[in-house]
């Protein structure tokens, strides 16, 4: 059973753990494979502090393709459409600007967005 100073040191250090709970940082990507941030020019993240949404991934569709038809009572396939793979989002690339998200304890970091200027 917890002594009323281990309950006292707990919810002290869950009050300050919720003071700040997460932090947001700028970041560079510098490197893709593996995936390395530069953040505020201060240090780097490595892939194992990262956390990347589905979102900032590469995501591409294959659609090629070809149709028969029929061509004097023979069938005949068209020639090949689509045959470059369509790009939906391209992932992060290098020089990428990043918006982070320090989760609590500043052990892992998520990749919220890409940063633009307009």
């Amino acid at each position: 059973m917890a002594s009323l100073l281990d309950l006292i040191k707990t919810a002290g250090v869950d009050a300050v753990g919720a003071s700040n709970p997460v932090n947001v940082l700028f970041g560079e990507v510098i490197g893709i494979s593996p995936l390395s941030v530069k953040v505020d020019q201060r240090f780097t993240l490595t892939v194992d502090f990262l956390l990347v949404p589905e979102s900032m991934t590469r995501f591409e569709i294959d659609l090629k393709h070809v149709h028969p038809y029929m061509d004097n009572g023979s069938v005949r396939n068209t020639s090949e459409a689509l045959a470059e793979k369509i790009i939906i989002r391209p992932g992060l690339k290098d020089g990428d600007k990043v918006l982070l998200l320090r989760l609590q304890g500043g052990q892992k970091f998520i990749i919220l967005d890409k940063v633009v200027t307009a």
